[in-house]
């Protein structure tokens, strides 16, 4: 609680500073401790670089305010209360772990404030509204575009080892539903928690199934465990995984283990690979280089990109809710959600979102490329 008061102290200090009393309010929750870190600091520059990209809405100002979650569900719906409750914000967007994410969206969904996802969620909650998106591609379309990659490699049967929560179990189910299509064969169902050191006895039932190759359905630095594991004990064949491992953290720990590797990833990772024409190429771009002012440093990993992307929909979203009402309204959250909901053709570093009343996501399979490690760096694959 100490660290989130602290960077409410700072978010408040950076913004005020601009600006006497802004305008539309956003509330981002993110994790910068805990073991979801590794993915949440990149979401946190996301952000900043976002903010520095676009700071007003058809002349209004932003004002952003960042907390860090711990990685804790219980603290990432502490965090979504404390923001729409005192702060009073406009607008939600986070956070770095799914089943953070998914306590978030139940209650943006309670109170009744729309928010931008940036972890995938598959399920809305169940109310008669709907005031939840998701901004990542979902985790069965991910699978689907990876194997379909297998089916051209010719592989058949697949061991998978992935974490013991949501996210293992989106990776693990959009797996077994590209059975059919694609000729293969998920072999295992070993699972991990986000907090253990040593994967072996996991590894060594995979192993004893002889597969062709591994789904890794991990993330960030713990993500590398099964390869390093695999590794280890000798094994050859084929590895392929996910967005959540496009992370300098996991590409380090994972070292010569990780090395060839596919994953299916948004555009933005290769975007200065990618030709002219690609709907990704000159965004990205964009937000490659505030993301160098802003911070200094390049960027490597495709979760800050998922943050610009979610800013973009707000922006774009809230040019069309200004039109009818004023921001720090009950009326502007409605009419920002429904603005959200309606969102056609919006080309971001990731995808083309288009939202609709009832779905979760906005993404179809432009939104996606296949990229394998190669020397340390993702490379395009088409």
């Amino acid at each position: 609680m100490r660290k989130t008061l602290a960077l409410v102290a700072v978010a408040v200090g950076i913004t005020v500073a601009s600006a006497a009393r802004a305008d539309i309010t956003i509330g981002f929750v993110t994790s910068l401790s805990g073991n979801g870190s590794s993915i949440g600091i990149p979401y946190g520059r996301g952000i900043n670089a976002a903010y520095e990209y676009k700071k007003s809405v058809n002349g209004e100002t932003v004002r952003l305010i960042q907390l860090d979650d711990g990685s804790d569900p219980s603290a990432a719906t502490r965090n979504a209360r404390k923001l729409v409750e005192e702060e009073k914000v406009d607008l939600l967007i986070g956070t770095a772990t799914a089943p953070s994410t998914i306590a978030m969206a139940a209650v943006a969904s309670e109170l009744k404030v729309p928010m931008i996802a940036v972890s995938p969620i598959v399920k809305l909650p169940d109310t008669p509204e709907q005031w939840v998106v998701s901004v990542p591609q979902p985790a069965s379309l991910l699978v689907k575009i990876i194997a379909d990659r297998m089916k051209r490699d010719g592989m058949k049967n697949i061991g998978y080892i992935g974490f013991s929560d949501a996210w293992g179990d989106l990776v693990y189910n959009g797996a077994k539903a590209a059975e059919s299509a694609d000729g293969i064969k998920i072999q295992t169902n070993e699972r991990y928690a986000r907090t253990d050191t040593s994967v072996t006895a996991q590894i060594l039932k995979v192993m004893a199934a002889r597969p062709d190759a591994v789904l890794d359905g991990g993330s960030g630095t713990q993500g590398a465990l099964p390869l390093l594991s695999l590794a280890e004990r000798g094994f050859k064949g084929n590895t392929y995984g996910t967005v959540a491992l496009v992370n300098p953290d996991f590409v380090n720990v994972g070292g010569k283990a990780a090395e060839g590797i596919q994953v299916s990833a948004g555009p933005v990772i290769v975007a200065e690979q990618l030709p002219d024409e690609h709907f990704a190429k000159k965004i990205a771009l964009d937000f490659r280089s505030v993301y160098q002012k802003t911070h200094n440093i390049p960027t490597t990993d495709g979760f800050s990109a998922y943050s610009f992307d979610a800013w973009l929909i707000f922006a774009n979203a809230a040019e069309r809710a200004l039109k009818s009402a004023k921001p720090g309204t009950i009326e502007f959250r409605a009419a920002l959600r429904d603005a959200i909901l309606s969102t056609k053709e919006l080309p971001g570093v990731h995808a083309v979102y288009n939202f609709k009343q009832g779905a979760a996501t906005g993404v179809d399979e432009r939104s996606l490329v296949v990229v394998r490690l190669t020397g340390g760096a993702w490379k395009y694959v088409p």
